[in-house]
C-alpha cells in the first residue's frame, strides 16, 4: 500500500484523536510479551491496564500512548473469545490509549461502510467501518472501542471528511473489558464482514492477516520510516 506513503509525505503525522492533543504529545508504548514491566501486572485487567497506560503517559509526558501492530500480547487472557485450539493474541491494528470520551477523527475521507456494537466481553464495542478510494485503490478502516453515542443516528453510506468528528472512545464498561482507547486498523479486503472484522489473530494465521490488514502507521506516520 505504497499509495498510503505518499498522504503523510506531504501532510506530516496525521492526529487520530482530539484537535488540542498535538501528535508531539503522542508516545509508543510496548503492550506485548517482550515487555518485562508487565510481567507483574494482569494486564488483561482494564484496571491495571489503565494504572500501567497512565504510568508511561505520566513518564513520557505525554496524553495519547499508541502502537501494538503485531504485537504478541497477553491483553486478552479474560476473554474466551480468543481462546481455542490455538489462542488468538497476535494484535493486527494500532491502539491509541487516551480518556474516555476523547474524539476521535478521520484520518482521511471516506464513507461509512458498515457499524455495530459488537457487546460481547472482550470484543470491540461499539464500531464504525469506513471505505475509502485513493488513486483507484480501495481499502477499509476500522474504529473500535467507541462510546455508544458514536453509532446512534449513524447511517450506511454518510459521507464523511478529513479531520471531522467521527466518534469517542468509549468507557471500559462499553467497550466491554478493556481500559479507554482506540483500535484502529487498515483492511484490504473486508470480504462479507459488516460492522466487525478480526483484529487479533493466531500465529498461524499471522502471514494471512498482516498481509491484509497492513500497518496502520503507513497511513498515519508516525514512524519516521513511513515519511
Amino acid at each position: 500500500m505504497e499509495f498510503l506513503k505518499a498522504i503523510n509525505k506531504t501532510t506530516g503525522p496525521i492526529p487520530i484523536l482530539d484537535r488540542s492533543i498535538p501528535v508531539s504529545k503522542y508516545c509508543p508504548i510496548d503492550l506485548s510479551t517482550n515487555n518485562r514491566e508487565l510481567d507483574t501486572i494482569t494486564i488483561s485487567n482494564a484496571e491495571a491496564c489503565q494504572k500501567y497506560v497512565t504510568y508511561v503517559l505520566n513518564r513520557e509526558n505525554s496524553k495519547v500512548a499508541y502502537g501494538g501492530y503485531l504485537e504478541k500480547r497477553n491483553l486478552y487472557g479474560n476473554s474466551e473469545r480468543f481462546h481455542g485450539i490455538e489462542s488468538r493474541n497476535i494484535h493486527l491494528g494500532m491502539d491509541f490509549w487516551c480518556d474516555a470520551g476523547t474524539k476521535v477523527l478521520a484520518p482521511l475521507e471516506g464513507i461509512v461502510h458498515s457499524f455495530a456494537n459488537n457487546a460481547d466481553f472482550g470484543n470491540y464495542g461499539p464500531t464504525i467501518i469506513l471505505t475509502h478510494e485513493i488513486t483507484g485503490n480501495r481499502f477499509y478502516t476500522l474504529y473500535g472501542h467507541l462510546s455508544l453515542d458514536s453509532i446512534d443516528g449513524l447511517y450506511v453510506g454518510k459521507v464523511v471528511h478529513k479531520g471531522d468528528i467521527l466518534a469517542a472512545l468509549g468507557t471500559s464498561g462499553i467497550n466491554v473489558g478493556y481500559a479507554p482507547h482506540l483500535h484502529f486498523q487498515l483492511i484490504r479486503d473486508i470480504g462479507d464482514y459488516l460492522g466487525d472484522y478480526p483484529g487479533v489473530c493466531t500465529k498461524s494465521d499471522a502471514s494471512y492477516f498482516s498481509n491484509n490488514c497492513p500497518d496502520p502507521d503507513l497511513l498515519l506516520g508516525y514512524d519516521p520510516k513511513f515519511r
